[in-house]
C-alpha cells in the first residue's frame, strides 16, 4: 500500500523525467506528481510536450531524448512510461536503460504494469521510496544486448502499426520485431516491416543515417484528441515543416503565425499540436497518410491534396515562392489562387467553422 509522506525522502529529492504523452493523458503524470513531489518534472518527447502543456502540470520541456536527457542530469532521477503494452513498457525501458551514458542503473515507473523497474543496478533507495509512494512493485532487470553494427531491432511492435526513424514513417510491422539495417547512410528493412518506398526516400533525403544511433519507435505518436487554443496574430513569420514534424516546436518558439507543412502525417503532427496554441496550418497532402495520430486544425487552417504528382515536389514549390512575413490569410488566398487545378481542397477553415470537403 502507498503511504502518505512526512518528509523528505529520495524520490522528493529526485528529476521525473516524463516520456511519451501518454503518461499526461492517462494521468499517470499528475498521480504520480501527487504522491511524490519530485524536485522537478522534465518532458522528452514531441507529442508529450504537447500532452504536458495541456495536462497544465508545471514542467519542464525539452527536446532531448530520454536516454540523453537522464545521461545529463546530476543527483538522482527516474523516468516515467505508459507503454502501449506492458511488455513493450519493458522493452523500452530496457533500451533506455543501455543508452543511458553517464549513468549507473537506471530507475523506471512502468505505469502500464505499475512496475519499477530497477535496470543495471540502479538506485535501490529510490526504487524502494517510490514502491512505497506509489504501491509499485519493484523489479530488478538487466539489459541489453548490443546489436551488430549497422543493425537496429525495434521491439515489441504490433503487426500493421507504423514504423518510424527520425521521425519518418518507412513502413508498416509486419511482425512483433522489426529488423532495419544501415548501408553507406541508407536504411534497408532486413525483416518485419513492409516498406514504404517512398517514407525511406524522404529519410534519405534528410541526410545519411547511423541506424543504431537513430531515434526509432512503432505505433501511434499520440492517441488523445488534439486540445484547442486561442487564435494567434495573423501576421507572419511563416515557418515550413517538410516530412520532419518532431521540428515543429523550435518553430513555434520564433513566435510564428502559420504553418506550411508538407506531408500526410507531418500535417496530421502540425494541425494536432498547433491546434493547441491556436496556429493555421496550410498543409499539402498526396493521400498515404499513417493514421498515427487524431488531426485536428486551428481556425484559419487549409488543407489541400495534390491531384497529380507527390506532396513533396508541390510543396517544394510552394516553399521556394513562400513570403515568410506575410498576412496569413492574404497568403493563404493567393497560394490557393495559384494552385487552382492542381490540387483538391479537403479542409478549409477559414471561416472558424469545422469545414471539411
Amino acid at each position: 500500500m502507498s503511504k502518505e509522506r512526512s518528509g523528505p525522502t529520495p524520490a522528493s529529492d529526485a528529476v521525473m523525467v516524463v516520456h511519451g504523452p501518454e503518461a499526461f493523458d492517462c494521468g499517470d503524470a499528475a498521480w504520480l506528481a501527487g504522491r511524490v513531489r519530485p524536485r522537478e518534472m522534465l518532458v522528452a518527447g514531441v507529442m508529450a510536450r504537447c500532452a504536458a502543456l495541456v495536462s497544465g502540470l508545471p514542467v519542464r520541456c525539452t527536446d532531448m531524448r530520454p536516454s540523453s536527457l537522464l545521461g545529463s542530469l546530476e543527483g538522482r532521477a527516474f523516468l516515467v512510461n505508459r507503454g502501449k503494452t506492458p511488455e513493450s513498457g519493458r522493452i523500452f525501458g530496457e533500451i533506455v536503460a543501455g543508452r543511458t551514458d553517464g549513468r549507473r542503473g537506471l530507475v523506471q515507473v512502468e505505469c502500464s504494469s505499475r512496475t519499477i523497474y530497477l535496470w543495471n543496478g540502479g538506485d535501490r533507495l529510490l526504487a524502494d521510496d517510490l514502491a512505497a509512494l506509489t504501491g509499485y512493485t519493484v523489479v530488478e532487470a538487466n539489459g541489453c544486448t548490443p546489436a551488430p553494427e549497422g543493425v537496429r531491432t525495434i521491439r515489441g511492435c504490433v503487426t500493421g502499426e507504423a514504423v518510424f526513424v527520425n521521425g519518418i514513417v518507412i513502413g508498416k510491422a509486419t511482425a512483433d520485431t522489426v529488423v532495419l539495417a544501415s548501408r553507406d547512410g541508407q536504411v534497408e528493412a532486413v525483416s518485419g516491416l513492409a516498406a514504404k518506398p517512398h517514407g525511406l526516400e524522404k529519410l534519405g533525403r534528410a541526410g545519411a543515417v547511423d541506424i543504431t544511433a537513430a531515434w526509432c519507435k512503432s505505433g501511434s505518436v499520440r492517441a488523445a484528441a488534439p486540445s484547442s487554443g486561442d487564435a494567434v496574430c495573423p501576421a507572419g513569420p511563416i515557418a515550413v515543416i517538410d516530412h520532419c514534424g518532431h521540428a515543429l516546436y523550435r518553430e513555434l518558439e520564433r513566435g510564428v503565425c502559420g504553418i506550411l507543412s508538407i506531408g500526410d502525417d507531418t500535417t496530421a503532427v502540425c494541425g494536432h499540436i498547433c491546434s493547441h496554441y491556436g496556429i493555421p496550418v496550410f498543409g499539402v497532402i498526396d493521400g498515404d497518410a499513417d493514421a498515427i495520430v487524431t488531426a485536428g486544425y486551428a481556425p484559419g487552417s487549409v488543407v489541400v491534396e495534390v491531384l497529380d504528382g507527390r506532396d513533396d515536389d508541390l510543396g517544394a514549390e510552394i516553399a521556394a515562392a513562400l513570403d515568410e512575413e506575410a498576412p496569413w490569410d492574404d497568403w493563404v488566398a493567393d497560394t490557393l489562387a495559384a494552385l487552382a487545378g492542381r490540387v483538391r481542397v479537403v479542409v478549409d477553415l477559414r471561416g472558424g467553422d469545422d469545414a471539411v470537403r
